[in-house]
């Protein structure tokens, strides 16, 4: 009877053990699981996505240009990317044109069933802002202190852009407001300052055109994948044209690119190995062109196409010592956001902002720096520590209390229930 006892007290033992080392042995396995999660959410190693959408041409008779522009605008938008990482370049106001027979719309087809310009749309540079210096600046990011932000390429190291431009061109040039040109080397240039300022994790330049691929054809800058709408010697021809509003409305590359993308969502696994495979030179009455040589990151159909259309939120995972840090530099996310951007767009100013010399941290600096990390950080664990602890904490003392209820429950009940030796009474 008691040895019974002993082997089911030893089992309830052995299953408690069990179920304590097993509860470790799950919040691993969870943990190893959200991590690779992420991991498998970050092989694009970007966090945030920005487009800048370039119309260079002027003039009613260009309002197929305009629409080009504005049927890519509303498609990222469409795959996340915000307004506010959006650069909406348009060198005329086709909408509000007396010609316009429909004022205040933009179409892209001879049915004019989608209005491409809205009553939501966004536009940054339009008119005469629409320049090649004002172009350059906004890449480089050398723009004056009364820019405002809605008018900055706020990128970062992390960031992916998409780069596309319509208008008129020729063989390594693309001509703005009908009367300067930007070249292919002014370009390639541009894309070098911002890599050596790391304003750009990867670049998508589209660009449609005549003679487009010889706008990308100077590029030397690493992780830069272009692509255009015809060959050198070649013309990019319109779509359609609508004898209402009487002039073409679009162009028969960036139509065939859209009517492809209408079917890509947010969680779309589509690859841009996939986007160039639509290429169909028949329906687009030219050859577009992809320069791929310089994109080494990784293959492209490993390259989601809403890595650079969409604006699909991406986590990186940091340490919980980076976390106290980053909280206690940024003081505010409006303010910190303020400085990075400063100090990014004013990177090539020599001289210092009037005032009072201070130091800002900002999100480049270690953030395990001791200088960073004051007294508080050091007494009080970061949040997930404590809070690991704590867990850890109440498991012991749950799995312990468990075993002292197991061990009341088995042995005293049996004891209780003992009765006491009878002493032989001896009859005289």
């Amino acid at each position: 009877m008691r040895l019974s006892k002993a082997a089911s007290l030893l089992s309830l033992l052995c299953l408690a053990l069990w179920g304590f080392v097993g509860s470790f042995a799950s919040n691993e396995n969870k943990t190893r699981s959200v991590e690779d999660f992420f991991s498998s959410s970050q092989q694009s190693g970007h966090t945030n996505n920005w487009a800048v959408l370039v119309c260079s041409s002027r003039y009613w008779f260009n309002y197929r240009h305009i629409a080009n522009a504005l049927g890519i605008y509303r498609t990222v938008k469409r795959l996340g990317i915000p307004d506010s990482n959006i650069i909406l370049m348009l060198a005329d106001d086709i909408a509000c044109n007396k010609r316009n027979k429909y004022p205040a719309t933009v179409f892209a087809n001879p049915g004019r069933i989608l209005d491409l310009y809205g009553d939501n749309i966004e536009v940054d540079y339009r008119g005469y802002e629409v320049t090649v210096e004002n172009f350059i600046r906004l890449l480089t990011g050398r723009v004056d202190e009364s820019m405002p932000r809605s008018k900055r390429l706020l990128t970062d190291e992390r960031s992916n852009i998409i780069i596309y431009m319509a208008g008129h061109g020729g063989v390594e040039f693309l001509k703005f407001q009908d009367n300067e040109e930007i070249s292919a080397f002014d370009l390639a240039d541009a894309f070098e300052q911002m890599w050596q300022k790391k304003r750009y994790r990867e670049i998508f330049f589209m660009v449609d055109t005549c003679q487009a691929v010889s706008m990308y054809s100077k590029f030397y800058s690493p992780n830069i994948l272009a692509t255009g709408s015809s060959q050198v010697g070649e013309s990019s021809y319109s779509y359609e044209n609508d004898d209402e509003i009487g002039v073409s409305v679009i162009d028969s590359y960036t139509h065939f690119v859209l009517e492809y993308l209408e079917g890509i969502n947010k969680t779309s696994q589509a690859t841009m190995e996939d986007f160039f495979a639509m290429y169909d030179p028949i329906g687009m009455k030219s050859s577009p062109g992809i320069r791929k040589d310089l994109f080494t990151s990784r293959p492209l159909n490993q390259t989601l196409i809403t890595d650079f259309f969409g604006g699909v939120a991406q986590a990186q995972l940091l340490d919980d010592y980076t976390y106290e840090n980053i909280d206690r530099i940024r003081g505010s996310i409006s303010g910190v956001d303020e400085n990075h951007s400063y100090a990014r767009s004013h990177s090539h100013l020599d001289s210092k902002p009037s005032g009072v010399a201070h130091h800002q941290p900002t999100l480049t600096e270690s953030p395990n720096d001791p200088a960073l990390v004051d007294k508080t950080t050091a007494a009080f664990p970061p949040r997930g520590i404590r809070k690991e602890s704590s867990e850890k904490y109440i498991r012991v003392w749950l799995t312990i209390i468990s075993l002292g209820a197991l061990c009341l429950f088995t042995v005293w009940p049996s004891t209780s229930r003992t009765t006491p030796k009878r002493t032989p009474v001896h009859q005289p």
